[in-house]
């Protein structure tokens, strides 16, 4: 037996639609859910064009001129504007009749390509349980015929396995919801005996070792602390019948140990520092969970999950637009800030679950509006655009955090502005805030310290 892949109803019509009336092929992505008992497809999106595609109106004409790197780089960009829960589950082709023969071979490599990507961004461990399965979809322009197969992405030589293909009507209308907000305090010391200090790797070391720490934490769901194996809703009352989009919140609280136990013993060493990262302050989580019968373990991998990449990917963001925009330096500085970008969630028509995104204070509406078309091929009103974590101004309570160059030559000094972020999230709701501000919030900040 295959696996069964429940897909939302408006899917159909959204494959039906695209146009491959001037394009021999069209290729795109599968969002959705993995569950031990069955799969879920929430969304569906097609690849967007490149730049130069747009402007000739042209795309390659056989599917041997794929281009993998482009689409694995809309999945890594789609990856983090998922909530805890989500994924890409797999990609599509819908090609004409010439083309059929070929489609399977062009999935199975973007299958794989798409997987190692996302794969090598993570800084959670698949856990055994794990679906390790993902969907390849071949449509054909001129029949509409649906063939879906999958492959194991853990084994490199597998063999594409029948798959069904099943729409529903309000598929995820009454999804669960797990919110959390949770505090951070991560401290990175940067060795004096490293040559230099890239920010990004020492950061990516520091939070991977922060994740196995939220791996470990307690969570109390509503309150309670509850057995792995038993239902989520236990207790709770579930929503039944509902066509209407309606969300079941449960308020979850994270409980960090602040020791690993007897049964892991550590000695203290003392190491020769130059400087030092800090990462304070506080984020907004969020996982949704499909209303079938799902586990409390289920659940809280999903939040577990979602802590860790929302985290990891507004760092990822802010290294990027450091690249993009850093421009020269000045000599003799002390500080420098920079920012680290809001969350903020965005709804799905028909749905209950809500998609993500993070944006910097100087983005204007707009901009979000067209990365969600680009990316997400959807139409976001500004009105449906909720901020997960606001801005609040309060003069008396300004943090801010500094960075000492004394004794360093000008080299030294380029090295170090590239090194020092200030990034600035409030307590209660995450929101990072820029530094020249007073601001009602505590530090996510890269604190750097020299001799």
């Amino acid at each position: 037996m295959g696996r069964t892949y429940f897909v939302e109803e408006a899917i159909g019509q959204y494959l039906s639609d695209l146009n491959t009336k001037l394009k021999p092929y069209v290729t795109g992505l599968l969002i959705g859910q993995c569950s031990p008992q069955r799969d879920y497809v929430i969304r569906a999106v097609r690849t967007p064009p490149k730049e130069e595609q747009k402007e000739d109106n042209i795309s390659p004409s056989k599917l041997a001129s794929v281009d993998e790197e482009w689409i694995t780089t809309h999945a890594t960009q789609v990856s983090r504007m998922l909530p805890g829960g989500l994924l890409v589950l797999g990609v599509f082709i819908i090609a004409t009749p010439e083309l059929s023969k070929d489609s399977q071979n062009a999935l199975r490599r973007l299958i794989f390509s798409v997987e190692k990507s996302l794969t090598k961004r993570r800084l959670w461990k698949p856990a055994e349980e794990d679906v390790p399965d993902r969907a390849a979809l071949q449509i054909c322009s001129a029949t509409k015929k649906v063939v879906c197969r999958t492959y194991d992405v853990r084994d490199p030589k597998s063999s594409a396995k029948p798959a069904d293909w099943k729409y529903q009507s309000a598929l995820s209308a009454s999804w669960l919801a797990l919110d959390c907000t949770v505090n951070v305090n991560i401290h990175i010391p940067l060795l004096a005996t490293s040559p230099n200090h890239d920010l990004e790797k020492n950061t990516k070391n520091g939070l991977n070792r922060w994740s196995k720490q939220i791996e470990d934490s307690v969570f109390l769901i509503n309150g309670q602390v509850k057995d792995d194996d038993t239902e989520l809703l236990e207790g709770q009352k579930k929503l039944r019948g509902n066509t209407q989009s309606s969300t079941q919140f449960s308020d979850v609280k994270v409980l960090t140990q602040l020791s690993q136990g007897s049964s892991h013993r550590s000695t203290a060493t003392v190491q020769v520092c130059s400087g030092s990262i800090n990462l304070k302050g506080a984020v907004k989580c969020r996982a949704y969970i499909h209303n079938n019968k799902p586990k409390v373990k289920e659940a809280i991998q999903a939040l577990k999950r979602d802590i860790i990449n929302t985290l990891s990917d507004r760092c990822e963001i802010l290294f990027e637009d450091l690249i993009i925009n850093e421009g020269p330096h000045k000599k003799n500085f002390e500080r420098e800030y920079h920012v680290l970008p809001q969350r903020l969630f965005v709804p799905v028509a028909g749905s209950s679950v809500m998609l993500s995104d993070y944006k910097f204070g100087d983005e204007a509406d707009g901009e979000i509006q067209e990365r969600f078309v680009e990316m997400l091929d959807q139409s976001v009103q500004a009105e449906d655009i909720h901020i997960a974590e606001e801005i609040n101004t309060a003069p008396s309570s300004s943090l801010i955090t500094e960075l000492f160059t004394d004794n360093m030559d000008d080299t030294q000094q380029k090295q170090v502005t590239k090194a020092t972020l200030l990034l600035k999230l409030q307590q209660n709701i995450g929101v990072v805030i820029a530094a020249a501000v007073a601001v009602f919030a505590s530090i996510f900040s890269f604190n750097y310290f020299s001799d």
